[in-house]
């Protein structure tokens, strides 16, 4: 007699998620396996479709495309991911968790309330200091209430160089480059320890005033310039240059709760 035998396989599954944060300068994208981070990707705007179709063939297990914006794009720009992938933009009638005190609430950047949705989930229960150093600089201040309270908008380390560069006749336009000394010995150096140590002063200067009200509070730095920044700064922070990636993961999951 034939016997007919009955075979169960486990299958694991997972969520694969695709992140998408435009900019002011160009696009950061990453591929999430639940809250495991498993690839970024950096580029220009104007490569949106060939990038993000790269990614998806290469995931193709990718089900869902989370997309944060403050750069010059819109919906309609996505629209060749329609019939690929499930698309879900973060915008202000999304939920956070947080409570926005912001005044003017419609105005804060998407790019800011992700970064505060990330703080908040990552660390409960703490006043939380997130520092962008990007295109611009920005401070966003959560309190241990998960109250958001606002923060500062200051130019970026690349916004300084140009603005010297643009706004005067003879000053050249640099790179970034750590100074020498934070007095310098010639025009090039003046304006590294200008605009770099500036930059670090700056930071310093803002996380003093909070310490000044809060006791007690985390510091995370991240954007493009938070790995040059984190060991010149003289206070204790949690770097993460991809942190708004990892939020706006985390705030995709926390909306589909």
């Amino acid at each position: 007699m034939k016997k007919n035998y009955s075979y169960l396989y486990a299958l694991k599954i997972t969520n694969m998620l695709l992140a998408i944060d435009v900019g002011n300068t160009r696009i950061k994208a990453a591929v999430f396996e639940d809250s495991t981070l498993l690839e970024t990707l950096v580029f220009p705007s104007d490569e949106l479709q060939q990038k993000t179709l790269f990614i998806l063939s290469k995931h193709p297990q990718i089900s869902d495309v989370v997309i944060a914006s403050v750069g010059n794009t819109n919906h309609s720009d996505f629209n060749f991911l329609k019939n690929i992938a499930s698309l879900h933009f973060i915008s202000h009638e999304s939920k956070f968790p947080f409570k926005n005190l912001y005044s003017t609430p419609k105005t804060l950047g998407i790019d800011r309330m992700v970064l505060a949705a990330g703080a908040t989930l990552q660390f409960p229960g703490q006043n939380r200091l997130i520092i962008d150093a990007g295109t611009c600089i920005t401070y966003d201040f959560v309190d241990e209430n998960d109250q958001y309270l606002g923060g500062a908008i200051a130019p970026g380390i690349r916004l300084r160089y140009e603005a010297l560069n643009q706004f005067t006749a003879k000053l050249p336009l640099l790179s970034k480059s750590y100074p020498d000394n934070f007095i310098g010995n010639s025009t090039a150096e003046s304006i590294h320890a200008g605009v770099i140590m500036g930059t670090i002063l700056e930071i310093d200067g803002f996380i003093e005033e909070y310490k000044s009200q809060y006791a007690k509070f985390i510091i995370i730095l991240t954007g493009g310039d938070a790995e040059f920044l984190a060991k010149r700064l003289k206070n204790t922070i949690f770097a993460h240059s991809n942190f708004l990636l990892d939020s706006l993961n985390q705030t995709f999951q926390y909306n589909q709760k």
